[in-house]
């Protein structure tokens, strides 16, 4: 793999060749970079918040006899629900969130769109990664990280630097010997 890196940095630059990886099957991919994933990450909470509380104040406004606090529980239910709905136009890995950022949500195993569990991976990303993120900061807090079994099966891509790569040649760890040096 380093040596990859080596031929990746020569032909694609640095910043590319340090975010090179393999999915499980040694194709090559370029890992979002940090900035990338989180803005993707924010813009997608951003439209899942203002979705759910728009649906509430909708509520509100169709029935004014409503109480504050169905409203309140409504907008609550809005935040499951609304990343589920999400969820279906993220079948091929990019919603608003990805298209904004250039990343894209795919399969550690293979690199293919995530399909059907693209429902599952936004409530993910929107519901459970916070309080994932919160959970983690108490235990850092209390003393210690810890650390969780698992294993991934989604990861974010940068897709413009992914084709790239794959454009120049660059395409599996697996790739059979034919005599070009930058695999």
């Amino acid at each position: 793999m380093e040596i990859a890196k080596q031929h990746v940095e020569h032909a694609l630059g640095p910043k590319v060749a340090k975010r090179l990886d393999t999915h499980k099957d040694g194709t090559f991919y370029v890992r979002a970079g940090a900035w990338a994933a989180l803005l993707s990450w924010f813009v997608d909470v951003a439209v899942v918040v203002l979705c759910a509380f728009g649906g509430a104040i909708a509520l509100a406004a169709a029935k004014p006899e409503t109480s504050d606090s169905t409203v309140g529980l409504t907008a609550f239910g809005l935040l499951a629900g609304v990343p589920v709905l999400y969820g279906f136009f993220f079948g091929n890995g990019r919603v608003l969130g990805g298209m904004l950022a250039g990343t894209r949500l795919v399969r550690v195993k293979n690199g293919q769109r995530i399909g059907a569990g693209a429902c599952w991976a936004m409530v993910v990303r929107i519901v459970l990664l916070p309080l994932l993120l919160a959970l983690l900061l108490a235990a850092a807090a209390a003393g210690g990280w810890g650390s969780a079994p698992g294993d991934l099966t989604r990861v974010s891509i940068d897709e413009a630097a992914t084709r790239r790569l794959h454009a120049a040649g660059f395409l599996s760890l697996n790739t059979p010997d034919t005599g070009d040096e930058r695999r």
